[in-house]
């Protein structure tokens, strides 16, 4: 009896501290001890296709490093002009806690008077979460990558134009643009400038390694600019130099040379071989004189 009621209260015990478990992590994880962070940015990518992307977490009031991506929320992309809203796409946020929406390169967008596209993220809430929301205004823009040889001399063109409110290009002015390559792992910045009355020119560096068919491919970036957000263009040329290694022969297997331990034991061997023979041939003529030297003491 006694070892049964032992038996109970362990179990009862142990339930006890698993309820208490629980319940303590599910407070650590109430949405109440989380300030929620919502952010929005735009990326015109090279096929001048339009990213809209919205990153959503929590982080933890006491424990700053602590954070928590909102799954599984359900965000709206709207393009707003005054009291006009037009939703452009919903999207729900990832296990990351990103939410993305593409718009095709012949998005038609509401704009103001002077061709600013005013966009909106909003997540509107749930009984866990309160409603949250980010707003950019950009304006759109046209830019363009080509790569020449003038003069002998390659070189890298960047134009870029913005449009007003009937749709005429307005060349660009003093904005900044990064010139990268692709890397094995990442890009690689070698050029950055100034877009000044539409446009920016670079030289080519003539060093740079492509892959083995000498391909490249080069990038022009506008970086998280306050008006136009991020833009890129992209090309492919085959300006690269590619270096093929020249690896010294090592002796193996299916080489010429075999390896250098093969020829150690083939002379471990060989020797043991005729150090054997030696051997013998010595012990033969010891026999052979031992067998003369009992002849002789036979016949005296």
């Amino acid at each position: 009896m006694k070892s049964n009621l032992f038996k109970y209260t362990k179990i009862t015990a142990f339930l006890a501290v698993l309820l208490f478990s629980i319940n303590s992590n599910a407070q650590e994880k109430d949405a109440s001890n989380y300030d929620m962070s919502f952010e929005f940015k735009t990326i015109k990518q090279d096929d001048n296709s339009r990213l809209l992307e919205a990153n959503f977490n929590g982080k933890n009031i006491e424990d700053r490093k602590d954070i928590i991506p909102m799954f599984n929320a359900e965000i709206k992309f709207f393009n707003v002009l005054n009291e006009e809203e037009v939703l452009l796409g919903t999207a729900k946020t990832s296990k990351e806690g990103i939410a993305q929406f593409t718009l095709p390169e012949n998005q038609k967008y509401l704009t103001d008077e002077n061709g600013n596209i005013n966009l909106i993220a909003r997540f509107e809430g749930n009984d866990a979460v309160a409603e949250s929301s980010a707003e950019i205004i950009v304006k759109n823009i046209k830019l363009a990558l080509n790569l020449e040889e003038i003069d002998s001399v390659k070189t890298v063109l960047v134009t870029a134009f913005t449009f007003d409110e009937s749709g005429t290009e307005i060349p660009l002015e003093e904005t900044d643009v990064i010139i990268y390559v692709q890397g094995m792992f990442s890009k690689m910045k070698i050029a950055e400038g100034t877009i000044s009355e539409g446009a920016f020119e670079f030289e080519m560096p003539t060093d740079l390694p492509g892959d083995s068919n000498g391909n490249l491919t080069v990038f022009s970036i506008i970086e998280g600019n306050e008006q136009y957000g991020t833009v890129i263009q992209k090309k492919n040329i085959k300006w690269g130099v590619f270096q093929k290694q020249i690896k010294e022969n090592q002796n193996t297997l299916w080489s010429s040379a075999a390896p250098v331990w093969m020829y150690v034991v083939l002379t471990i061997l060989l020797v043991g071989v005729w150090a054997n023979y030696i051997y013998t041939i010595i012990n033969l003529f010891k026999i052979k004189k031992e067998g003369q030297d009992i002849e002789l003491e036979t016949e005296s």
